[in-house]
């Protein structure tokens, strides 16, 4: 007759066995072996996972508008000062745009968004959201295209000149 101390170990670990894991536990079984590490490169270079660009803008409100309606970006934050609004930060996807209100230091005739664009790549269809954004009003710098290396993409300003070609991923 087993006793009172082992059959306990058996009854917990029949109960550890039929019991419903919770998520993370779950999760932990199913996922991918680690890879293994490889040696970096000496001196290690730079890796970066996100680029989100900040561009200072002649009209705060304007250029939250059309980030929002027309290009379709989500408001996540707002930078107020003494209830005036200075700047915001919009998401699409995993891309963050800082939008800040230029204070006119350096001159108010200054050109903006000139010498630089922004690459997006996207796994949606380029073709639908360009209708989208022509439809919500968006002019387009260049209808979609096929790039010589196989890329749709096609290309489009804002309110101050900063140019933003979206490509869809192969």
């Amino acid at each position: 007759m087993p006793s009172k101390k082992k059959g306990a170990r058996k009854l917990a670990k029949r109960a550890k066995h039929a019991a419903p894991k919770s998520g993370a536990a779950r999760a932990k079984r199913v996922t991918a072996p680690r890879r293994a590490s490889r040696a970096r490169q000496q001196p290690e270079t730079l890796r970066l996972r996100t680029s989100s660009p900040g561009f200072t803008v002649n009209d705060i409100h304007a250029s939250v508008a059309w980030y929002r309606d027309v290009l379709g970006c989500v408001v996540i934050d707002r930078w107020e000062r003494d209830g005036k609004l200075w700047g915001a930060t919009l998401r699409a996807g995993k891309v963050e745009f800082y939008l800040g209100q230029d204070d006119w230091r350096k001159g108010s005739d200054r050109p903006k968004g000139e010498g630089f664009r922004v690459y997006c790549a996207t796994a949606q269809d380029v073709e639908a959201l360009a209708a989208t954004i022509k439809a919500r009003g968006g002019v387009l710098l260049h209808e979609v295209q096929t790039e010589p290396w196989g890329e749709r993409d096609f290309a489009i300003a804002d309110p101050d000149g900063f140019k933003i070609t979206i490509s869809q991923s192969r």
